[in-house]
């Protein structure tokens, strides 16, 4: 189950992330779009400016032929002056009164004429200042418009890339949901056929208790009237003095043993883990051994933990011996738990290896300490880490020594005593819980001391990637380390209850009685068989009585501790009740209390006021009536105090004991209840380390995304700043060309206006010129 939990948040993380992609997916699909849609416009926009560059140009040609039509027609007009001139330069004798005016409006025309061809002149130096000023803002725009396009090609070259990297995520997390589902409902079919065998066996179960139930009512109307005697009268058939077999605390030992097992598997994980890494950031901190050479201390350092496996290894191995060890036909006690020997000494073996790396680690943290980029604060980390180490390793000691303690009476008889040993356990669940706090702190002390390296300019990946993995398996030593000691405190009254001791008697167990037990329990076993035959042989008078106690013990045990469940059950109910109402109780009192002090001290200040000076005569009887009322006060009632805390009961014969039973209650709930907060905060904290460092890595990717938008929002800003900053300039070169072509359209206007005129004039002046001709010729 498990195992289905793990693949369930695995899925919903997968699930969590798929949609995540998607979103993004989606965003990025939504950028594209726009990007094209700008592409697009863009080129829209080049499109028309294109045009309207064509157009002027094909303007700008048909002005430039017409002004080369107007020049030359101004030409003619000169050299037709010119032939007008000289015509009237020979008709000057001839008379003086129309030469006269003809050459006041000969003088007219050059004047006219030369402002014209000043004002054509300056029109173009202006049509050609304009053409070149045109001519550069095109090359301009051109220049930008291909920095533009290769500018958005690039972005579609990023935004296609980005697209295939969340396609193949999309397709893999896909490929990752279809192989999970897969294996959900193979974990699905698997524990329907799980139940199915379940419901076999509780069908089974119920058949053999329904057999065992008519077997033990059989027997026991057989015993009843074939064996009526009591066997406490005869004192010769009582000398084993050998303790039943206790299957209960067998299958308790048992499951204790794996989930003990399970613990130590986690421990040597994350211990291999741990040295691993520590290796492995030896190897690149504070020098890369790929680069250069590492000091000698470091190779040293690094070729002990290189042996970590043959320290850490053998653990798991020796308790998983000890495990297999107990079984329900085998009695677990100190004393016969041979297994627990080879345990301790490989524990030992691992203590001695720590003690031996020790100095190695403090020296290692020093050469951190002085390397050249090192500052203040990872100094004081490492200070830190070097206490840490110190104290964790002092910690693994004590615990040695408490294991080795354990393992003494299977190697030597009455080796420690049973009150020695319940000090023993304890001492041991409360070094575990010291040892729990001590590798909480070195992790804490080390995920500092990644952030502070992560700041550092000279830190490689690889460090990074090492450190990381360094801190995971500090996290994971920490939780199951905790898991440990959680466990002991709460199986401690096992571990220190006695599961076997004779009858009447305080003494341990010895393995030989043990091997009598398991004698005794093949007998009882073989005779419950021996039943079940048609002809049953006869049974010896002392099997007969071994095999009623045994029945008896075992029926005894389970209706007192049937009756001592319902029993606590009521007792709790009852306690909850009760404090409710103290807490109540205690409330009010409170109250009061308050009411009364003030009270007093209102009454201390009337007295003061109005005795003044005769209050000294008068303290000597109140201090008398107090004292008496002291006395008095503990007839009507007694306050009791202890640890859980205070109690106030009137004394009677019948609640002499009552107290001490009701304090022993509570303390048993408030230390049920310190377990089950310890075990939840421990599935907590587990659970917070997995949410920071994957909201640590979310956060770097949010980090990143940021920038990559912040990027593109920046250069999408400067992209319409300059596709305005175009538009405007597009704009404005053409309302130019628009008043310079209206300009030009106005002036030829003009220009035709005045050559018609003039046009006119000479027209009028040949023929006034050949009228005078005709009339020279008449005379």
């Amino acid at each position: 189950m498990a195992n289905v939990t793990d693949l369930q948040t695995k899925y919903s993380k997968l699930a969590q992330e798929y949609s995540k992609l998607r979103a993004q997916n989606q965003v990025l699909k939504k950028a594209v779009v726009d990007e094209q849609a700008n592409s697009a416009s863009l080129k829209e926009q080049l499109k028309q400016r294109d045009q309207s560059l064509r157009k002027q140009e094909q303007e700008m040609d048909s002005l430039s032929f017409r002004n080369q039509q107007l020049a030359k027609r101004v030409e003619l007009l000169q050299e037709e002056l010119a032939t007008s001139e000289a015509k009237g330069k020979k008709g000057k004798n001839k008379g003086d009164s129309p030469s006269q005016h003809g050459l006041q409006t000969q003088n007219v025309f050059d004047e006219d004429l030369q402002k014209k061809i000043q004002e054509n002149e300056r029109l173009h130096i202006q049509f050609y200042e304009a053409d070149e000023q045109h001519k550069r803002q095109e090359a301009e725009l051109r220049a930008r418009l291909s920095e533009l396009e290769r500018a958005s090609q690039e972005h579609q070259a990023i935004v296609e890339g980005l697209t295939t990297k969340y396609m193949e995520n999309t397709e893999k997390l896909q490929s990752d949901k279809a192989r999970l589902e897969l294996k959900v409902q193979t974990l699905e079919r698997e524990a329907k056929e799980c139940r199915m065998r379940t419901e076999e066996c509780q069908q089974q179960l119920r058949r053999c208790q329904t057999e065992l139930n008519r077997q033990v009512k059989q027997s026991s109307s057989v015993i009843q009237e074939k064996v009526p005697f009591n066997d406490t009268k005869y004192n010769d058939y009582n000398s084993l003095n050998v303790p039943p077999h206790n299957r209960r605390h067998q299958l308790k030992a048992r499951d204790l043993a794996g989930q003990a097992l399970s613990f130590i598997q986690d421990l040597v994980a994350a211990l291999l883990n741990f040295h691993t890494y520590t290796e492995q950031r030896v190897h690149i901190y504070p020098l890369d051994s790929s680069i250069e050479p590492i000091s000698p201390l470091n190779q040293k350092f690094s070729q002990y933990l290189h042996e970590n496996a043959a320290y850490v290894r053998p653990l798991e191995d020796s308790f998983l011996q000890l495990h297999q060890s107990i079984t329900e036909d085998t009695v677990t006690v100190l004393e016969t738990v041979v297994q627990l020997k080879p345990f301790a000494d490989h524990f030992s073996s691992y203590t001695c290896f720590l003690q031996k790396i020790l100095p190695y680690q403090l020296k290692s943290l020093e050469e951190e300490c002085d390397a050249p980029l090192c500052t203040a604060a990872l100094t004081v980390k490492n200070q830190e880490l070097q206490q840490d180490m110190k104290k964790v390793s002092s910690i693994f000691d004590k615990i040695q020594n408490y294991i080795n303690l354990l393992a003494l009476p299977s190697v030597e008889q009455d080796a420690l005593p049973q009150s020695s040993t319940s000090a023993v356990f304890t001492q041991l669940a409360a070094f575990l819980h010291s040892l729990h706090d001590a590798v909480k702190e070195m992790s804490k002390h080390y995920n500092q001391k990644a952030a502070l390296e992560q700041e550092l300019p000279t830190v490689t990946q690889k460090l990074c990637t090492t450190t990381e993995c360094l801190v995971g398996s500090l996290g994971s030593l920490t939780i199951v380390t905790g898991k440990i000691a959680t466990f002991f405190s709460n199986n401690l009254d096992f571990f220190t209850s006695s599961g076997y001791s004779p009858k009447g008697s305080t003494v341990t167990l010895n393995p030989l009685q043990a091997e009598t037990m398991l004698a005794h329990k093949k007998k009882a076993a073989a005779y419950m068989e021996a039943i079940k035959k048609p002809r049953p042989q006869s049974v010896p008078y002392k099997e007969a009585l071994s095999n009623r106690r045994i029945l008896t013990s075992s029926t005894e045990s389970r209706e007192g501790l049937a009756q001592q469940v319902q029993q606590s059950l009521e007792k709790i109910a009852r306690l909850e009740q009760e404090k409710e109402h103290w807490l109540l109780e205690a409330q009010l009192g409170k109250v009061r209390l308050e009411k009364e002090n003030q009270r007093i001290a209102e009454l201390e200040a009337q007295l003061t006021a109005a005795l003044g000076g005769s209050l000294n005569s008068q303290t000597t009887p109140n201090h008398q009536e107090e004292e008496t009322g002291q006395k008095t006060a503990p007839k009507e009632a007694t306050l009791y105090t202890s640890l859980v805390g205070m109690l106030c009961t009137t004394p009677s014969v019948e609640d002499a004991g009552d107290e001490e039973s009701r304090e022993q209650l509570i303390k048993t709930h408030y230390m049920t209840r310190v377990g089950e907060l310890t075990t939840q905060l421990q599935i907590s904290d587990s659970k917070a380390v997995h949410f920071h460092s994957e909201c640590r890595a979310l956060a770097k990717r949010l980090a990143l995304a940021e920038k990559s938008r912040e990027t593109l929002t920046e250069e999408a800003k400067v992209s319409n700043q300059n596709i305005t900053r175009l538009q405007d300039e597009l704009t404005t070169t053409k309302r130019s060309y628009e008043d310079q072509l209206s300009m030009m359209s106005d002036h030829l206007c003009s220009m035709n206006e005045t050559l018609s005129k003039q046009r006119e004039e000479i027209d009028t002046l040949k023929l006034g010129s050949k009228a005078n001709a005709k009339k020279n010729k008449g005379r």
